[in-house]
């Protein structure tokens, strides 16, 4: 998942799948949806984001899922997990947090966790002004799900420790808010690396954790 204003991960394209395909080998049926408040559709698709990142972006993703769930029986709608990077980390620890009656299993790839510590011309494009919409900041931050009296899905957060985009504090302050509340989850830190991850090892040792996960929590 991906799900932000910016980016869309339909494509017919093989180099953008292969991953996919590396997982689906693995036995999982995998699913990419690029739903409301994403890019290269009408203006009026896009700007539904406007001041809630929180809510129209995942409920979309699990309509979706529930709707193509029709036409392949084959979907286990009772072993459903979630993974994605940077605003797809977001949403993935978004749905551990807010939806774990759907999402069995998540893994959060450096998510923006307090849109009040990101990029402010990003986040002011979409969310407004802090102190004029601090309704918007609140309803889309992750610390509001997490410290809700309320149980959450297996959650695994991945973060490089030298991230220049997201920085690594943003899951540092998830994972305090997480473990204040009683709530279990594993924090894997990606020692000296930034946002996207160069190295190829790393990237093998990262998603055989990721699977690893994702075969434990939906058996």
């Amino acid at each position: 998942v991906y799900a932000g204003p910016t980016t869309t991960v339909v494509h017919q394209s093989m180099a953008a799948h292969l991953l996919s395909q590396w997982m689906a080998d693995k036995g999982f049926l995998v699913v990419k949806v690029d739903g409301r408040g994403t890019p290269l559709r009408t203006a009026e698709w896009n700007r539904v984001v406007k001041h809630d990142f929180a809510t129209v972006t995942l409920d979309d993703q699990i309509e979706a899922v529930q709707a193509l769930a029709k036409q392949v029986p084959e979907m286990d709608l009772q072993r459903v997990g979630i993974t994605g990077w940077s605003f797809g980390g977001y949403m993935a620890a978004l749905a551990a947090l807010k939806r774990p009656d759907f999402f069995k299993a998540a893994v959060s790839g450096a998510p923006v966790v307090d849109w009040r510590d990101y990029d402010t011309h990003y986040t002011e494009r979409y969310l407004g002004l802090p102190e004029e919409t601090p309704q918007a900041y609140e309803v889309s931050s992750l610390l509001t799900y997490a410290k809700k009296d309320a149980p959450i899905s297996a959650l695994l957060l991945l973060h490089g420790t030298a991230d220049d985009n997201v920085y690594f504090f943003h899951t540092l302050k998830l994972s305090d808010a997480l473990f204040r509340a009683g709530k279990p989850h594993q924090l894997l830190p990606l020692s000296g690396l930034t946002h996207m991850v160069p190295d190829p090892l790393v990237t093998e040792r990262q998603y055989e954790r990721v699977m690893a996960h994702f075969q434990q929590n939906l058996k």
